[in-house]
């Protein structure tokens, strides 16, 4: 059997430090500045996150989206509410994200209950798509099996050459909202000691403690 070895890829992480001393009360406070900086440094698709969600059988599944909003403490995304992973959450509403930022040397964690946004809240953002990403919604069956990629090219071509200038938002698609009560910030360190602090929800207020890295 051959054996792919990737253990000579090593890199010292060494640009900053995080200790519970100097962050924020607030988690979300802190998510946002490091955000920014991600913004600020251009990184590519700074507010893609990996989707952990579960199965209705107990296995996890994984996929990468894209975080549109952060509206008071809560993460905001969109998607066909008949894709795979809202046929998960509507099984189990928990689910949990990470955030990887290579550049900085940073991730985040959270987890936390996942519930629907408001109808309008979905209809604002939906409404400010661009056009094609509109039909798009409209027209993919998430998730499910199609017959070829032409048969969804041609229903798609259909709905985009109507000049019907409405698109109103599907009833199946949507945003999902995820309430964290469980927040990590991971910052990379010399010689893999890395700092790492945890945010708990703690009735109206989080617990700061550091974890070993």
């Amino acid at each position: 059997m051959k054996k792919k070895d990737l253990t000579s890829f090593r890199k010292e992480y060494n640009l900053a430090s995080l200790d519970t001393a100097d962050v924020p009360r607030d988690p979300i406070e802190l998510f946002n500045r490091w955000l920014d900086e991600a913004i600020a440094r251009k990184l590519p698709e700074p507010n893609a996150m990996t989707l952990a969600t579960v199965t209705p059988g107990g296995k996890a599944a994984a996929r990468v989206v894209l975080l549109k909003e952060v509206i008071d403490d809560r993460f905001v995304f969109y998607t066909n509410y008949n894709s795979r992973k809202g046929v998960e959450l509507q099984a189990n509403p928990h689910a949990a994200l990470v955030f990887l930022w290579l550049e900085l040397q940073r991730q985040v964690r959270v987890e936390g209950k996942v519930e629907k946004v408001g109808e309008s809240v979905s209809d604002e953002y939906y409404a400010s798509r661009p056009r094609n990403s509109r039909i798009g919604a409209i027209v993919s069956p998430q998730s499910q099996v199609i017959e070829s990629r032409e048969e969804l090219e041609k229903v798609f071509n259909i709905l985009k050459n109507n000049n019907d200038p409405h698109l109103h938002r599907p009833k199946y698609w949507g945003g999902y909202q995820l309430i964290p009560d469980r927040v990590e910030f991971w910052q990379g360190r010399e010689s893999r000691l890395h700092d790492r602090i945890l945010y708990l929800k703690k009735d109206n207020g989080w617990t700061i403690k550091r974890l070993a890295p």
